[in-house]
């Protein structure tokens, strides 16, 4: 309780007490252009627009929608291909807004090679209309293959976070944000505590649900840079970090916990723009969006 109560005061903007909401039903994926997101991320040009993209087999496109899911504008992208797309992350540098879509899904553990696409956040938002990327990050991990369906950006000190899925306890890497030459190694920043197990009892009931339904399938930083959230397929667990601390030392904090209804493959997460909200949506369809609320 007192970590969550540390969290509230940090990213309420206004900054009094405050705590966040049940999660409330907040719309419905119905399209069938959007039958398998597997991320989600706040425009910061268009207010109320929030940005998703499907896993892989299902083209390369990337979707505006509202809050409640209904779409606004689908843009066809140009000069990268949807291998598995796995999460998107809005941010800030030098002044421009950007996305970055994580191409890094590996189920099987098999690629060599993954990749971070860097789009120019679009200023209209017209159906059809094509995006290229500005640029793309690719790198590999230090010592073998691993699926990552988790990143989030932190503009601020240069590198985008990305979390593995399947190991226990979850694995925190960092790569370098800004294009450059060359094939770059993820660099291990922490392990991740508090991310709760499946236990006995949920691995009887269910062997295949109970045993991969703690796995990390999603991730979102604040807008102000002090709080990650950490989705898995029922919960939410927030981080936060004290002014000029570090990743690693603020992932071995017990985090804060927000607790879903059930979804099917809860796989996307963001704040809203002004950090006061957060939607959950999953990768099945049709299913409902989750949103948490700070409120008084």
């Amino acid at each position: 309780m007192r970590n969550l109560l540390l969290l509230i005061a940090l990213i309420a903007a206004d900054g009094p007490a405050s705590r966040w909401s049940r999660a409330e039903y907040a719309g419905v994926f119905t399209d069938p252009a959007l039958n398998e997101v597997s991320g989600l991320a706040a425009s910061h040009v268009h207010p109320g627009i929030y940005w998703a993209q499907n896993d892989g087999d299902n083209g390369s496109k990337l979707t505006a929608i509202r809050a409640d899911g209904t779409p606004v504008a689908t843009l066809l992208v140009q000069g990268a291909e949807n291998t598995d797309w796995e999460d998107i992350d809005s941010f800030e540098l030098d002044g421009k807004h950007y996305l970055l879509v994580a191409d890094t899904g590996d189920n099987g553990g098999i690629r060599k090679t993954l990749n971070l696409i860097v789009f120019e956040e679009p200023a209209k938002l017209k159906d059809g209309d094509s995006i290229r990327p500005a640029w793309t990050i690719s790198f590999r991990w230090p010592d073998g293959a691993r699926d990552c369906e988790a990143t989030a950006v932190d503009a601020a000190a240069g590198e985008v976070l990305l979390i593995s899925k399947k190991r226990v306890p979850p694995e925190l890497f960092r790569v370098p944000l800004r294009a450059s030459e060359g094939l770059k190694t993820a660099e291990l920043v922490t392990t991740l505590s508090g991310i709760s197990q499946p236990s006995e009892a949920d691995l009887k009931k269910n062997p295949v649900y109970g045993r991969y339904r703690s796995q990390v399938s999603g991730a979102d930083l604040s807008p102000n840079g002090r709080v990650l959230a950490v989705l898995n397929y029922h919960s939410v667990y927030l981080y936060v970090r004290a002014p000029n601390q570090g990743w690693g030392p603020a992932m071995q904090a017990q985090p804060g916990r927000l607790v879903f209804p059930w979804l099917p493959q809860a796989e996307g997460i963001a704040f809203g723009s002004d950090g006061r909200s957060l939607l959950i949506a999953s990768e099945k369809r049709p299913a409902p969006l989750f949103m948490f609320r700070i409120i008084k």
